[in-house]
C-alpha cells in the first residue's frame, strides 16, 4: 500500500490536488481512498455527498471518506467513562450522556490518525490519499504519536506496573477497581493504538506532497515547511505548483502575473533540486466533480501520480558516523534539508537530545553509544546538522 499525505500552504488547493492524486491512481487501475476531515469542499470539488461512516464510492476505482471526529470523540468518550465507571463512583461523578458530548480541540488530529491506522491495516486499497491540514499543523500532527508515547513513559513507567499484582488484593480491600490499574490499562491501550498509528507514518509506503502556489514567498515558505518535516524523519516525494496561468498572453495584466509564476517557479526549482515538480494549470475556475478533475490533470495519467515506494523498511535518517580513529569523534548526522542556521538550537538533556529547527521541535534519545560521550559542537554543512560527541572516558569501556 501506498499513503500520500497531501499537505502545503494555507489556499493552495490542497483538497482539490488530494482529490486528483486519488482519481489518477485509480485511473491507472488501483483501488484508491480518500480520506478528508473537511465537510464541504471535497464533496463539491468531488462533486458528490461524502459518508462518514463508510467510503463513498466516486468514480470506478476511487472512494472518499469524510472522517467525522465528533463521532470520534463521543465514541471514544463514552467507551472511556464506562471503563473507569468504578472509579468515578468512587469519586462521586456524574456520567455524562452521548447528546451533551461535543468534541474538544485537538479530536479532529486523533480522529485522522485513527482512520489512517484503519486504512494502512485494511486490505481494501492500494493508494490511501489524505487530505491534510496545512502544513505546519501537518508537520505536528504526524509528530503527535512519538510525543504522546513519550508522556506516557515518562508519566507511566511500564517497570512500575510490577506493583500489579498487589492491586487485586487493594481493590477487595476497597470495594471498588483501584485508579491506579485502570490509568495504567488505559495507558496500554493508548501505547497500542499510537504505536500503530506510528507504524503506519513511518511506514516506507508513507510519504508527504506539499502543494504550493508559484509567489514571491513560496519557496521561503517551503524551505521552512521540508525542514520540520525532515526533523520528524518525513519523507517529502514531490512539489506541486498548482493554478499557473498560461504563458505568452496578449493581455498585459495577464502577462505581468503569468510571468511573476515563472519566476517564483524557478526559483523553486533551483530551491528544491532534488524533488520532483509537477505543474498543475489554472481552468479559470474551481474544479467541480471527476470530470473537471480529470482535464485538471492533463488526462487520466496525469503527472501528480505516485511513484512506487523503495522496498524494505526505511531506514533512520539519523545516522551515526564513526570517526573515532581519525578524529577522536562519533557524529550523528541529522538531514534538514531547507533548514538556516537561524532559528536552529540544539540542547541535550540527559540521555536525550532535543533539536529545534524554526517553530518546530524534536526530542530523540540518544543511542547507546553517544549516551557515554559529551556533545563537543555542532555545524550545518550541506543540509544536515552534524552534532559531534566526544568519548567521556569515565563513562567509555577501557581496552585492556
Amino acid at each position: 500500500m501506498r499513503i500520500v499525505l497531501v499537505t502545503g500552504t494555507g489556499g493552495a488547493g490542497r483538497t482539490t490536488l488530494a482529490a486528483a492524486t486519488a482519481l489518477a491512481g485509480a485511473r491507472r487501475g488501483e483501488r484508491a481512498l480518500l480520506l478528508t476531515t473537511g465537510s464541504s469542499a471535497p464533496e463539491t470539488v468531488l462533486g458528490t455527498p461524502l459518508g462518514a461512516d463508510v467510503p463513498t464510492p466516486i468514480a470506478a476505482g476511487l472512494h472518499a471518506r469524510r472522517i467525522d471526529p465528533g463521532d470520534r470523540f463521543r465514541q471514544e468518550f463514552l467507551a472511556f467513562q464506562e471503563r473507569a465507571g468504578a472509579a468515578l463512583d468512587l469519586l462521586g461523578a456524574a456520567p455524562l450522556d452521548e447528546d451533551e458530548l461535543t468534541e474538544l480541540p485537538g479530536s479532529e488530529d486523533f480522529a485522522l490518525l485513527h482512520a489512517l491506522r484503519g486504512a494502512h491495516a485494511s486490505d481494501d486499497w492500494d493508494l490511501v490519499v489524505v487530505d491534510m491540514p496545512p502544513a505546519a499543523e501537518t508537520i505536528r500532527l504526524l509528530a503527535l504519536p512519538a510525543q504522546v508515547r513519550r508522556y506516557l513513559r515518562r508519566l507511566l513507567p511500564p517497570e512500575r506496573q510490577a506493583a500489579r499484582a498487589l492491586r487485586p488484593v487493594l481493590a477487595q480491600l476497597a470495594g471498588v477497581p483501584m485508579p491506579a490499574q485502570k490509568l495504567y490499562e488505559a495507558a496500554e491501550r493508548w501505547e497500542t493504538e499510537l504505536a500503530a498509528v506510528q507504524r503506519t507514518i513511518d511506514d516506507p509506503g508513507t510519504s508527504v506532497r506539499l502543494v504550493t502556489e508559484a509567489g514571491p514567498v513560496a519557496a521561503a515558505t517551503l524551505r521552512s515547511i521540508r525542514a520540520g518535516l525532515a526533523l520528524h524523519g518525513r519523507r517529502t516525494d514531490g512539489l506541486v505548483v498548482n493554478r499557473l496561468l498560461p504563458t505568452g498572453s496578449a493581455d498585459p495584466f495577464l502577462a505581468a502575473l503569468s510571468g511573476s509564476q515563472q519566476t517564483a517557479l524557478k526559483a523553486l526549482r533551483e530551491e528544491f533540486p532534488d524533488l520532483p515538480v509537477h505543474e498543475v494549470p489554472h481552468l479559470g475556475r474551481d474544479p467541480q466533480g471527476v470530470d473537471e478533475l480529470d482535464e485538471l490533470l492533463g488526462g487520466p495519467a496525469g503527472e501528480t501520480g505516485v511513484d512506487e515506494p523503495a522496498g524494505g523498511p526505511r531506514p533512520d535518517p539519523w545516522a551515526v558516523e564513526d570517526r573515532l580513529a581519525t578524529d577522536g569523534i562519533l557524529v550523528w548526522r541529522v538531514p534538514l534539508p531547507g533548514a538556516e542556521r537561524r532559528g536552529l538550537g540544539l540542547v541535550r538533556r540527559g540521555d536525550e537530545i532535543v533539536v529545534t529547527v524554526g517553530r518546530f521541535r524534536r526530542i530523540r534519545t540518544l543511542p547507546s553509544a553517544l549516551r557515554r560521550c559529551t556533545v563537543s559542537g555542532a555545524g550545518l554543512h550541506d543540509g544536515a546538522l552534524e552534532i559531534r560527541f566526544t568519548p567521556d572516558p569515565d563513562l567509555w569501556p577501557k581496552s585492556d
